[in-house]
């Protein structure tokens, strides 16, 4: 099922701002991570983490809360493990995906529902020895004994104009878990609450890193991918360009009949 089918519409708002002009051409050679400037901290050497005095513990490096009534959802149900791959296994991907990719020949700017601008999307069941071992890495991770994955994974290749804007992926066609190796470029994906639009958390995701999200991550927010102009990070600017990212989700919870 590809995105038109995951995205869910009403989480998508009316009033979207235009395609922006020009194509970026996809470009196959991965940019260096972005380097980003972390505040220092301290810790008394009289206190201890957990202790009446010490400081909190800092967010994550790759987490943004911008509102302190979310930071423990995102902590606990939004996950990034940089350098989940390596730069071989990120090459051997992208050989595997990129021709098929390329049979598309275009970006997509017309996306049905303009959740979407500037994409290709391929699904795909069969893997090499290699990829598969990858993607077993993944499934592993993401998903714990007894939860089956779907078979199928979804390739979204993002142009270096191109950008998600907000959507919840539907819950008619995937489960409760949401695991994306990120390929090529960084990005930084923004989740917005559903009931409260300043309740808003920024992930950045570098390449070659694994971003899990689930329960309430999965439901309760709207996530997207910024656009390369709007993409910054604890106010860093974010080079981005070029994106895939290879997904695997779970099976959705049976109906009632």
């Amino acid at each position: 099922m590809l995105l038109r089918t995951f995205l869910s519409p009403r989480h998508v708002p009316r009033r979207l701002p235009a395609v922006l002009a020009g194509r970026d051409g996809p470009s196959f050679v991965a940019r260096p991570p972005v380097t980003l400037r972390r505040q220092q901290t301290t810790e008394s050497s009289q206190t201890a983490a957990g202790q009446p005095g010490a400081p909190p513990d800092p967010s994550p490096p790759y987490l943004h809360c911008r509102a302190p009534q979310i930071e423990a959802a995102c902590r606990k149900d939004m996950l990034v493990r940089e350098d989940f791959i390596t730069e071989r296994e990120e090459l051997q991907l992208l050989k595997e995906v990129e021709p098929s990719l390329k049979r598309l020949l275009r970006y997509e700017y017309d996306h049905w529902d303009d959740a979407i601008h500037g994409y290709r999307e391929i699904e795909r069941s069969g893997w090499s020895e290699p990829s598969q071992l990858i993607l077993q890495r993944v499934r592993q991770v993401a998903f714990p004994p007894g939860v089956a994955p779907l078979h199928l994974v979804h390739v979204l290749d993002l142009a270096g104009d191109g950008w998600i804007k907000p959507h919840v992926d539907s819950v008619k066609f995937a489960g409760n878990t949401i695991a994306g190796l990120s390929l090529l470029s960084p990005s930084v994906m923004r989740l917005v609450h559903n009931n409260n639009k300043h309740w808003v958390a920024d992930v950045l995701l570098k390449p070659r890193s694994l971003y899990i999200m689930r329960d309430a991550i999965r439901y309760d927010f709207t996530h997207e991918i910024l656009k390369a102009d709007q993409s910054k990070f604890r106010g860093e600017v974010v080079q981005r360009d070029r994106r895939i990212s290879v997904i695997c989700r779970n099976e959705p919870p049976p109906t009632e009949a």
